[in-house]
């Protein structure tokens, strides 16, 4: 949806640029991570102390829906696809502008993948703990990497110009596919969890266990769309990194916010006849959040990136610089025995209501002084 300007030099693809690193992504990126690392049990316990509807409300869209539908908290997951993507044209793009060879970085793209898989797998089931029938393969890191890494080859061999046509075909594609193969036993066009067809070859072709049985969130056949988040992202990201004397900020943002709320109007027909659904990944639901991570792309990138205001920035920094840390560390690490040990006491000589509240308050900040340290001495895992 997002298009970029067209070249005013011999170049076929984008003007070059020198590479920058844009902190509004970074932000970004840790504003996302927040709210799976406690914002949204600080949410939750806010509600319930104060009883405000405003909270209540906002606490009712801090959970999945069970199948049909979309609240917020379904945005996290396709918004760092999308961030992912965004930051393909700053690394690869300016590597490929250097003259490094397609097939090395295609190589570094599907190690990034296959690094992704297993570390989503070692999330779910640990090291050696679960008999391979009862190993769940498939992962939130799973699908990030391999949708990041399809999206990377297309970026990498594809002309930049061609990049919607992707779009099309994979968003068109997974509909007709949902819509037209015939699930033994429920024929076609059903998308409920039993008889969905992305739900149907996941259980023939996916070893081990699913997630709910019957069906995986992030299945393998459904990670076929995610690759369009992605692209979706790369798009935004060859805008951004457009020359600014091309195409001036204001109207990179004004780029954005357009495509954001076409992708947004798009999604809401499509939601008609292809139900918005982050369960089996739908090609409303795709359109949905890329439009939505379009707005709030643009949104920081004005503020922080165009105005220069920064100061408000640096809790989020902390957290995007390291994602993929404080994603995996909770499943090792005990957050919650270290806030007690350390604030537990304290908080227990307060009423209920305060410590309810304190304990995610000391809970969120036992993690990120963690990802503090890490960020001081500059230890950031790079996959």
């Amino acid at each position: 949806m997002i298009t970029i300007p067209k070249p005013t030099t011999n170049q076929v693809d984008e003007p070059r640029v020198l590479p920058r690193r844009l902190q509004s992504l970074d932000t970004l990126r840790g504003f996302d991570m927040f709210w799976i690392t406690g914002g949204s049990k600080l949410v939750h316990a806010l509600a319930a102390v104060t009883g405000l509807s405003w909270l209540q409300t906002m606490g009712a869209q801090l959970h999945h829906p069970d199948w049909n539908g979309f609240h917020a908290y379904d945005l996290i997951f396709p918004l760092f696809i999308f961030m992912a993507g965004v930051s393909t044209p700053f690394s690869v793009g300016s590597r490929l502008e250097k003259g490094a060879s397609r097939t090395l970085l295609t190589r570094k793209a599907i190690q990034r993948g296959l690094i992704l898989v297993l570390l989503g797998i070692i999330y779910n089931n640990g090291i050696l703990h679960t008999d391979l029938a009862e190993t769940r393969f498939p992962s939130v890191l799973g699908r990030i990497g391999l949708a990041g890494m399809f999206a990377q080859i297309i970026y990498i061999y594809s002309p930049k110009r061609l990049l919607h046509l992707w779009l099309g075909i994979l968003l068109l594609g997974y509909w007709a596919f949902m819509a037209l193969f015939p699930v033994p036993g429920c024929g076609a066009g059903l998308l409920t969890m039993e008889c969905n067809p992305a739900s149907y070859f996941d259980r023939l072709v996916l070893p081990g266990r699913l997630h709910q049985t019957i069906h995986d969130p992030e299945g393998l056949v459904s990670t076929i769309p995610a690759v369009a988040t992605g692209l979706f992202g790369i798009l935004a990201g060859q805008l951004l990194r457009t020359s600014d004397l091309a195409f001036s900020p204001a109207r990179k943002v004004l780029a954005m916010v357009l495509s954001g709320i076409a992708a947004l109007a798009l999604a809401l027909v499509w939601n008609l006849v292809f139900p918005i659904n982050k369960n089996i990944w739908t090609s409303s639901f795709v359109l949905l959040t890329a439009g939505l991570s379009s707005l709030l792309l643009a949104l920081f990138y004005w503020v922080i990136d165009v105005q220069g205001y920064r100061q408000w920035t640096f809790f989020f920094l902390v957290i995007g610089m390291n994602s993929i840390v404080i994603y995996m560390s909770k499943k090792f690490f005990d957050f919650t025995y270290t806030a007690n040990a350390l604030f537990g006491g304290l908080l227990s000589q307060f009423p209920d209501s305060v410590q309810l509240v304190g304990g995610v308050v000391a809970f969120i900040m036992v993690q990120w002084v963690f990802m503090l340290i890490l960020y001081r001495n500059k230890l950031f895992l790079k996959v």
